[in-house]
């Protein structure tokens, strides 16, 4: 696993800043003498460190444009001193000859302003109000981008004016403005050719559909296709895996699902599937779902923008969230906001009427996780030369609360004394936000990274290259998922490259995804400890490789708990035993382990000595409580979940049609209460 690169330090940052600071003053100076050697070498180091910054350090040009010295001030400036340069140096009755050259350049500079004009609004007759994945959109006239250097003012002025830069710098030590002419004809001709390139693609027939023209067509697809059932998400970057767990499920059920997105950068972020994805940014634009045939929208989190779709009446909606465990976030009082709250089993519908955030008894549905159902069951103690344990702690919160994680206070106690054993293999699976809030954990996070490869070199088994069928299904697998942009491809082009899916990609994606998981288990050096960070193997595929699961109170240990396999939990809350296990029922058939990690030898003897066990039986009923029976499946009682609720949508619909057809008759009201398909 390769080191993270640290960010550059401030120290560094304002380093840079000096230097192109002082480059500046520098030429200055040398303008003014003249000093040609001088000048030469400060215009290069200013040129440098602008590229340098470009590159490594976009931070600081944020600074520079807060402080009004962006990069078309200082380009006029550096181009400007090297003219003042040019006066200095050659006979005061030259300057005529000169004039040419400033008006030049003043005339590349307007080609400039006028170039990021007509790329602001070219922008944005390629900014949608409606944005999809996996539906056929050609009918919008969709269509490349135009070059990245076209929409970037910094790269562009960087590289348009370089050659009027280049040619005034050549011209100063000769004092021939022949050179200067030649490279600001140049620099203007590129700006021509530029400002050409985006004026095409504002005429008619260049650009995309206007937006009245997207929602007629997004009204079209919506009544062609007749939606059912919905999942809806809006979230930051990092938590698009809370809607990705449900993927598969929203995929297996009967109707014609939808994903429904808020933010534009969402869309990327949502795994591959074959739903269609359908990304409203506006709240104008999402209420045209209330005239549609969807039916439930279907929840795996709150964000602030939840509240906006549910003011649609003629939706029900259902919250899931994005994993149950004994947190107060999975009682959040704003699930009251739904018709329905899906739960896993009894233990959670326990834990909201303790709870008692006003989510009533009637409104809470059992339906298992339909995601654990490829989760394989106990097979008996490990078999082989290793035991597998699983350390997937979660992360610090938002609250700070110390027992939220036990990477900090116990992570590093808990691996060394894991590694110290010569027959475990650990799989350590840190949280995505891991350090997000809290540095310590971050800092801590890299520290047992390193503890995993230390071992792993002590352990001295050389990492063979991946294998040839590992690197095949790679490459199928990503065929399948991964959809190839060209650099500088903005949303419109995406939706162009990620038009219908083919027939049967979802099944092949499957197919694919277990024979990757298949050869990547095989591939691996016997006992080499693996820090999993990357999207695959998903957590689920960890699951089925472990003999053992060490975490925190989390929804974690609810999943691992389909497998019946025995688990820990770290107690780094500061509570008793006693107390920690009447606090958080999921802990109540696992070990629990105190921050030093004491009572880790002991936990492995049991689950390589099932006799030594005391705790499957209490796995067994904790996972009833926890995850509802075994028959019918998840995923059918999730269908049957979507059913009834379906008929409730169904119900509404057509009581408040019979109501508004008694209150005004001779209205039609079937416009905007279609029948919904059953």
């Amino acid at each position: 696993m390769p080191v993270p690169l640290p960010r550059p330090p401030a120290l560094l940052k304002g380093l840079v800043a000096v230097v192109l600071a002082a480059a500046f003053a520098v030429q200055a100076v040398a303008a003014l003498l003249p000093h040609v050697p001088l000048l030469l070498a400060a215009t290069a180091v200013s040129l440098a460190t602008e590229g340098a910054l470009y590159r490594w350090q976009r931070g600081v040009l944020s600074l520079f444009a807060k402080s009004h010295a962006d990069i078309t001030v200082r380009h006029v400036l550096r181009d400007l001193l090297l003219v003042v340069a040019l006066l200095r140096l050659g006979e005061q009755d030259r300057e005529t000859v000169y004039a040419p050259l400033v008006a030049g350049l003043l005339a590349f500079y307007a080609l400039h302003c006028a170039i990021q004009a007509v790329s602001v609004l070219v922008r944005r007759t390629r900014t949608l109000p409606v944005v999809t994945r996996n539906i056929d959109a050609a009918a919008l006239r969709l269509s490349p981008a135009p070059a990245v250097l076209l929409r970037r003012p910094g790269h562009r002025l960087l590289v348009f004016g370089l050659p009027a830069t280049a040619g005034l710098l050549a011209s100063v030590p000769g004092d021939q403005p022949v050179c200067a002419a030649a490279g600001i004809a140049l620099s203007l001709a590129l700006a021509l050719t530029g400002l050409g390139a985006l004026l095409l693609r504002l005429l008619p027939g260049r650009r995309p559909a206007g937006e009245q023209e997207v929602l007629e067509w997004f009204d079209g697809w919506l009544a062609a296709y007749r939606p059912t059932v919905g999942l809806y998400f809006s979230g930051g970057a990092s938590s698009a895996y809370q809607a990705n767990m449900w993927l598969e499920p929203l995929a297996e059920l009967d109707g014609r699902p939808v994903i429904v997105l808020r933010e534009r950068f969402m869309v990327q972020k949502i795994a591959a599937t074959d739903i269609p994805i359908v990304c409203l940014p506006k709240v104008s634009t999402l209420m045209r779902l209330e005239h549609s045939t969807l039916q439930v929208l279907i929840h795996p989190s709150n964000s602030g923008k939840t509240s906006q779709v549910l003011r649609i009446p003629t939706i029900k909606h259902t919250f899931v969230n994005h994993g149950e465990s004994d947190k107060l976030s999975s009682c959040n009082p704003y699930a009251k906001a739904y018709d329905e709250v899906w739960v896993a089993g009894p233990a959670a519908r326990e834990r909201y009427a303790l709870a008692e955030v006003g989510v009533e008894d009637k409104d809470v549905v059992e339906t298992g996780r339909p995601q654990l159902d490829g989760v394989t069951p106990y097979a008996g103690p490990p078999a082989g030369t290793w035991t597998t344990v699983l350390y997937a702690p979660t992360w610090e919160g938002w609250d700070g609360n110390p027992g939220n994680t036990s990477v900090v206070e116990a992570g590093e106690n808990l691996v060394r004394a894991l590694l110290a054993d010569p027959g475990v293999r650990l799989l350590y699976k840190p949280h995505p936000l891991t350090g997000s809030v809290d540095p310590r954990a971050g800092a801590a996070d890299l520290r047992i990274r390193e503890l995993i490869r230390a071992a792993n070199r002590e352990r001295g088994e050389a990492r063979p290259p991946a294998g040839a069928e590992l690197a095949a299904r790679a490459a199928e697998l990503d065929r399948l998922t991964t959809s190839v942009f060209r650099a500088g491809a903005d949303t419109v082009e995406r939706m162009l490259v990620q038009s219908a899916p083919e027939p049967g990609r979802a099944e092949a994606v499957a197919r694919a995804t277990a024979a990757w998981e298949e050869a990547y288990w095989a591939s691996l050096p016997e006992g080499e400890h693996q820090v999993v960070t990357d999207a695959r193997p998903a957590l689920y595929s960890c699951f089925n490789a472990a003999d053992l699961l060490i975490s925190d109170v989390s929804s974690v240990i609810s999943d691992f708990l389909a497998s019946g396999k025995p688990y820990a939990v770290a107690n780094t809350s500061g509570l008793p035993e006693d107390a920690f296990r009447a606090a958080f029922p999921t802990v109540a058939a696992a070990t629990v382990l105190t921050p030093d990690a004491a009572g880790v030898p002991d936990l492995l003897e049991a689950v390589r000595h099932p006799e030594k066990d005391g705790l499957a039986e209490a796995r067994a009923a904790l996972k009833l409580r926890l995850l509802g029976p075994a028959e019918p499946s998840s995923q059918e009682r999730f269908g049957e979940a979507v059913r009834a609720l379906c008929a409730k949508a169904r119900d509404h619909r057509a009581r408040v049609a019979e109501r508004l057809a008694a209150e005004l008759p001779g209205q039609r009201t079937e416009a905007a209460l279609p029948t919904a398909p059953r």
